[in-house]
């Protein structure tokens, strides 16, 4: 009897994220409307609580501090969910199968707040609502390219199907001279503007935070080696 195959092929840290992820979303909308903006207020990032107005907004003060990680677990429609949904599965999964559960949820969460703070940053004292786990999806995916490449040269998807701890890290200095990807961070780049731009179109919850994206990006391919514990050596076999 054949065994059947998981249902998704990603840790079991990935699918849990992703169901409350999911689960959140689906508890928002079926909030009645007033509650639903006073939970959104309290939950979003709004850099305008950090020029003295935490005390107008829902959430008050403490909010300052909460919504740095809440606004991570929220977003502004289907559209919105399903994409950063597939670059979950996607990135974090090769992340998360490296490093295990407590490290990559740890990596995320502040890959997020470095997104929230570079949003912070370019938009201080305005009232721009900022939700969303992308942030913390970048900096999964800057984490991933330290690997990645490396994984291409050392054996491609077979490298992927293996133990991923095996896989080679690149230094800073090594990724940033390969030309792979050097190509790879300057389309990533490009495109995030290019969808910044037709955000409209795509979903109807508003613009793309691209500070986010790209505060969120560097602190992952930055950081990603505090998070890589110890490689496991590759096994010569005996004669």
């Amino acid at each position: 009897m054949q065994s059947r195959e998981p249902m998704f092929n990603a840790p079991a840290v990935v699918v849990w994220v992703l169901g409350v992820l999911v689960l959140m979303h689906a508890g928002l909308w079926m909030l009645p409307e007033r509650q639903w903006a006073e939970a959104i207020e309290t939950l979003a990032l709004i850099p305008s609580r950090y020029t003295g107005e935490a005390e107008a907004i829902s959430g008050g003060w403490t909010a300052a501090i909460t919504s740095l990680v809440t606004h991570q677990l929220v977003h502004g429609d289907i559209a919105h969910l399903g994409i950063n949904s597939a670059w979950l599965l996607a990135f974090g999964s090769a992340v998360a199968s490296r490093i295990g559960t407590i490290r990559f949820l740890t990596f995320a969460v502040l890959s997020g707040i470095a997104g929230a703070l570079a949003f912070i940053v370019m938009h201080l004292g305005e009232t721009t609502i900022m939700v969303g786990a992308s942030g913390a999806l970048a900096g999964l995916m800057g984490g991933a390219f330290r690997f990645l490449f490396s994984a291409f040269d050392d054996g491609g998807a077979e490298a992927f199907r293996g133990d991923q701890r095996r896989i080679r890290r690149m230094s800073l200095g090594e990724l940033f001279r390969d030309r792979r990807a050097q190509l790879a961070i300057g389309f990533w780049i490009a495109i995030n503007f290019v969808t910044a731009l037709l955000a409209p179109l795509i979903t109807s919850a508003g613009g793309i935070a691209w500070e986010a994206h790209l505060g969120g990006f560097l602190f992952g391919l930055l950081a990603f080696g505090l998070f890589d514990g110890r490689r496991l050596e590759a096994q010569t076999p005996l004669d």
